[in-house]
């Protein structure tokens, strides 16, 4: 007698066979997923041979294109570029470029992309093939919001370096406690804390964001700083919402007219040769009192040459000024005397290289000349009251983010 087989037993059968060949590689077409394509500049880097170089000095783009191999055609092509899309006289010694090349069918490599880089964001891509054009190219910025902590053996960017941190901290942290902190008394064992954006291309970083909230250990004691932005206002306040900052005075003295404003190429009265004249003369009568702008320490006070009797005032490790030709000093003036925002600190005289009676007003920010007529004073006013209850609720966010996890 013959056993019938069943139709789901011979169907079963296959099917166990079919898998059992295509796991063990004999029969089967591989079914892994290929590995994604890589991009660069838009480019599918994986598709060409790529060359990395710095411009040298002096060095032109008919010159790159020759060493790298381009052609005759592709190089008298670059006197065609428009200058809004690629400018031939901006690449820079030291930059990076790359070069994308190509193997035909019969085995020749052909340079068919170039790439300059500009910075680490912005490149230009020139495609050589056919007509020669440019496409910009400008990368995302990732922005990644981290908690900082340093102590301070010696200064605030050496703190910041020795502990890989961006240098740029430490300078937008002086910007902010400029007006509350004597960046030239810090002490050993001050410390910060600050909470603020770090800004990534790739994965290298290029630079900082906002500074959200700051707090300094000074003097022992700790200043707080909130960024508080609303409407027009925008500032770094304390927590009871004062502002970090006080603003100077317009002017110095009540004058009756401006005889000379800032500027690189005055010509001197009375030498009458062309002079840098990095401030601004106030016409005013003789002995009319010349005042402070802001609070600071007196670090120079004397006869200076040509700039006759003059005080020079240090209000913060930002800024400093300096008044000259004055005909004496105001009461109690002496280097290292603490001065006080209107208090006089002479009186308008023609000493020096003048021509009559006038102050020489001068303000340096940083270590630059700028021009007083042109300087934003910064705001004073502490947050609105109607505002209060928004930036409370920020002060309360703000002060947890603060702690080092």
């Amino acid at each position: 007698m013959v056993q019938k087989i069943s139709p789901n037993l011979i169907l079963l059968t296959f099917c166990t066979l079919f898998l059992y060949s295509c796991t063990s590689g004999s029969s089967c077409a591989d079914t892994q997923t290929p590995p994604p394509v890589r991009y660069e500049f838009g480019l599918p880097i994986d598709s060409f041979r790529i060359d990395t170089a710095f411009v040298r000095e002096g060095e032109t783009l008919g010159g790159i294109f020759n060493r790298q191999g381009a052609t005759r055609s592709q190089i008298a092509q670059i006197s065609t570029l428009p200058r809004d899309r690629f400018d031939v006289r901006s690449i820079r010694p030291g930059k990076t470029y790359y070069c994308f090349y190509q193997t035909d069918s019969v085995g020749c490599e052909h340079l068919v992309y170039w790439v300059y880089c500009s910075s680490v964001r912005e490149a230009a891509v020139l495609h050589l093939t056919d007509s020669l054009h440019v496409e910009r190219i400008v990368k995302p910025v990732q922005t990644i919001t981290r908690t900082a902590e340093v102590v301070i053996e010696s200064s605030l960017w050496n703190a910041m370096v020795g502990n890989n941190l961006p240098v740029e901290l430490a300078l937008e942290l002086s910007e902010i406690y400029a007006w509350t902190i004597d960046f030239f008394g810090l002490q050993r064992g001050d410390s910060i804390r600050v909470l603020y954006d770090e800004q990534y291309v790739d994965s290298a970083r290029v630079g900082i964001g906002r500074i959200y909230a700051a707090d300094f250990y000074h003097g022992r004691k700790w200043q707080e700083a909130f960024w508080f932005e609303s409407g027009n206002v925008h500032n770094y306040y304390d927590a009871a919402g004062n502002s970090l900052r006080k603003a100077f005075l317009k002017a110095p003295l009540n004058y009756k007219r401006i005889s000379s404003r800032f500027t690189y190429a005055r010509m001197h009265p009375i030498h009458k040769v062309v002079r840098p004249h990095t401030g601004v003369d106030y016409a005013a009568p003789a002995g009319t009192p010349v005042v402070t702008i802001g609070d600071g320490v007196v670090i120079e006070k004397g006869y200076k040459g040509g700039g006759g009797h003059t005080v020079k005032i240090r209000h913060n490790s930002t800024y400093t000024t300096a008044y000259l030709h004055l005909s004496k000093y105001g009461q109690g003036i002496e280097v290292g005397r603490h001065v006080s925002q209107g208090q006089v600190i002479g009186y308008v005289g023609s000493s020096g290289h003048s021509t009559g009676p006038h102050l020489d007003f001068r303000v340096w920010k940083g270590g630059t000349p700028v021009d007083p007529l042109k300087m934003v004073s910064p705001p004073a006013e502490p947050v609105p009251a109607s505002l209060r209850a928004e930036f409370d609720s920020i002060v309360n966010v703000r002060r947890p983010q603060l702690k080092v996890q």
